[in-house]
């Protein structure tokens, strides 16, 4: 008669041969990457720049399917129960944090609910209004919001969207409050940006670089504690009137939780790989960003910054005293 351990250790082999017989296989159809939020935005950039070369390494298409809404929390949920099989992932930005803090009740808890698969970009933000907003720089930008906090609109692409976060810690920064006007994403907040109807916004790089370079709308300052190399005639923030001031959008990649391993280690080598693609680095360099090192690009590195994201900003999100249903 069989032992227990020896019918335990054959049972754990034979699921361990599985595993590796799964990484071999996979993938044998495309791959959807669920983006939360609208065609054309920045996080959508990222994610089709990132899918288009997993695509070849792979030898599967990687599609991207947007699913927006709630601040980016409906394309998440929709990941977080679809099956762990390694063909739905999630590619989101700093929201997946910050969400854990702005929504009262999310249908999926952030830290449990995913395997993180890595890292991939941070990207920096820009403070931007319409193309004849009368301030000329920063230091009278910030004279002018708060001399006219009544008059002066703030676009975002709605609760938890990276444009509310880095509008309500500007707010903050100015200790004042600015009208805030919420779109259902980037594109339509930056269509009305463009058509003069709302004031400012403070949006990614890969969504207001061509709109600057094209001189459509007025920039004034990058919210990274350095220079943007696109952006070379753009003081940061922090030196041009409000110290300290810092705000980047990191991006991840994340499959359902109880992905097997072979699965997640063979997206993440796909992942490695699209990030040091010249052409990916390339569009990401004009778009004013770069891949993250590849430290960064792990797994278990990814998972612990999440968790140290939602501490840093739960209690500035509480402060604010901002939330959604």
């Amino acid at each position: 008669m069989r032992s227990v351990k020896t019918v335990f250790m054959a049972a754990l082999a034979t699921t361990l041969l599985a595993g590796t017989a799964l990484a071999q296989d996979y993938p044998t159809k495309p791959v959807t990457v669920v983006v939360p939020f609208a065609a054309g935005g920045p996080t959508d950039t990222v994610a089709r720049l990132v899918a288009q070369s997993m695509s070849k390494t792979l030898g599967q298409q990687v599609l991207i399917e947007n699913v927006g809404g709630a601040g980016g929390t409906l394309g998440a949920a929709r990941v977080a129960k679809s099956p762990n099989d390694g063909y739905t992932l999630l590619l989101h930005h700093i929201g997946h944090a910050t969400a854990v803090a702005l929504y009262r009740k999310l249908p999926y808890n952030a830290l449990t609910d995913f395997q993180t698969i890595g890292l991939i970009t941070d990207v920096p933000m820009t403070i931007v209004a319409k193309a004849d907003l009368p301030p000329k720089t920063m230091a009278e930008l910030i004279d002018y919001v708060k001399a006219n906090k009544d008059k002066v609109s703030l676009a975002n692409a709605g609760i938890g969207s990276a444009s509310h976060l880095c509008g309500m810690m500007l707010m903050s920064a100015l200790q004042t409050q600015a009208t805030t006007v919420a779109y259902t994403g980037t594109g339509p907040a930056m269509n009305n940006l463009l058509g003069g109807q709302v004031d400012l916004m403070c949006d990614q790089t890969t969504n207001t670089t061509g709109q600057i370079k094209g001189g459509k709308i007025k920039a004034y300052s990058v919210t990274t504690l350095t220079k943007v190399p696109s952006l070379p005639d753009l003081p940061t923030a922090d030196s041009a009137g409000l110290k300290g001031f810092e705000v980047a959008v990191w991006h991840g990649l994340y499959a359902p939780k109880g992905t097997a391993e072979p699965i997640v280690n063979k997206l993440n080598a796909a992942l490695k790989v699209a990030l040091k693609d010249p052409t990916v680095v390339q569009r990401f360099a004009d778009l004013g960003t770069e891949p993250v090192p590849e430290a960064k690009i792990d797994p278990k590195a990814h998972e612990a910054f999440v968790k140290a994201e939602v501490d840093k900003w739960s209690p500035v999100i509480k402060a604010a005293g901002e939330y959604a249903d």
